[in-house]
């Protein structure tokens, strides 16, 4: 199969002939119809976020099921599925506690010394991040991925693998915002237009879409967004301080910056509550007034939006059907495996929205 490998940080992409093993008991074979090409992946492509070399990125991707394990039962030949990378294993204490996009099992991949799921030759290539969606079939775990309807697009479907997630399920279920409230969201890429989406479908009275460039806040509007703020020429704290005469009940960083994050925390009103659903760069450091904690102010992680992505990703789709959750308007192009490299290079301009990598 043909695959987009990476094999050294901060160097062109090379779509590469690569082997994929058979199913094994509860592994399944998907051929993706489309991938999202996210900014996580950038995070790893520049090595800013540390990953072991070969190794396939993509992770936010929708497909069809060619090919189940002798143990699956969950999925069959010809289902359409959204695949995730909270794979979970079900019974480990994130799990039964209800957390599971923090389970870390390593049972949802293959051990050491049994073959790898990617290889050329006698040489394996890493997995990235239980999927590697960037090629022309994927070998995952069962609890890797969720059935769908076959009436959802896959552009669209790819999309909820990891951005509408990611953002709307920060919305819901880490931060639990309130109808009514008062939302201020940082950032209008994927992720960010998934949480200005979500806090509109959650009811909130006032949601205010930040970023520098018009054309991405031009489409926080239409998918929810009450007022706007260009960061390049204004001082966003300010701005919603003002606006919300003194501060947001709710606010979500979607950029990833130490800068962004600690914005998100000073134009809190007292009691609020601050959702970093961002990657910031490892090792980065984060600075806050300490006498705002005692106001109550308040800030928290987020991984993949608290998801428990067989529950969450159906009703996404079913939001989508309905004409509440606005795909539609978060693609900005659709592209090939082959034109991974230039999504990139555009994605680090900031213009991009979603790019989709659509396979034959």
């Amino acid at each position: 199969m043909k695959a987009a490998v990476l094999r050294e940080h901060n160097t062109p992409i090379e779509i590469e002939d690569v082997e994929i093993s058979k199913p094994g008991p509860r592994e399944v074979l998907v051929r993706p119809l489309a991938a999202g090409v996210c900014h996580t992946d950038l995070h790893f492509l520049d090595g800013s976020w540390p990953f072991p070399l070969p190794t396939i990125l993509g992770h936010e991707s929708a497909g069809v099921v060619e090919e189940v394990g002798s143990d699956v039962t969950y999925v069959k030949k010809g289902d359409h599925v959204i695949t995730c990378l909270s794979a979970f294993c079900g019974h480990c204490h994130h799990c039964l506690t209800g957390h599971l996009s923090l389970c870390q099992s390593p049972e949802v991949a293959r051990d050491r010394d049994e073959a790898p799921r990617l290889f050329q030759g006698d040489q394996p290539i890493n997995q990235y991040l239980n999927l590697s969606s960037f090629a022309e079939l994927m070998l995952v775990h069962e609890h890797a991925i969720v059935k769908v309807r076959e009436d959802m697009p896959m552009d669209r479907a790819a999309l909820i693998g990891c951005s509408t997630t990611t953002g709307m399920g920060a919305v819901f279920h880490t931060a639990g915002v309130e109808p009514g409230s008062t939302v201020a969201v940082i950032g209008c890429g994927g992720v960010g237009l998934a949480a200005v989406n979500g806090a509109a479908i959650a009811g909130a009275g006032m949601i205010i879409a930040i970023d520098r460039l018009d054309n991405k806040l031009d489409m926080a509007r239409k998918v929810g967004a009450t007022h706007t703020i260009n960061a390049s020429s204004a001082d966003s704290v300010n701005e919603v301080i003002e606006l919300t005469k003194g501060g947001v009940d709710y606010s979500f960083e979607a950029i990833g910056l130490p800068a962004t994050a600690a914005q998100a925390f000073k134009m809190l009103r007292m009691g609020g509550m601050a959702t970093v659903t961002g990657m910031l760069p490892v090792g980065s450091k984060l600075e806050l007034d300490g006498a705002d904690l005692l106001w109550e102010r308040k800030i928290q992680g987020c991984m993949m939006g608290s998801n428990r992505f067989r529950i969450d990703m159906p009703r996404f789709v079913e939001f989508y059907l309905n004409g509440k959750l606005h795909l539609d308007d978060m693609i900005s192009r659709h592209i090939k495996l082959a034109d991974v490299n230039d999504a990139f290079e555009a994605m680090k301009t900031g213009e991009e929205a979603r790019q989709v990598i659509m396979f034959d």
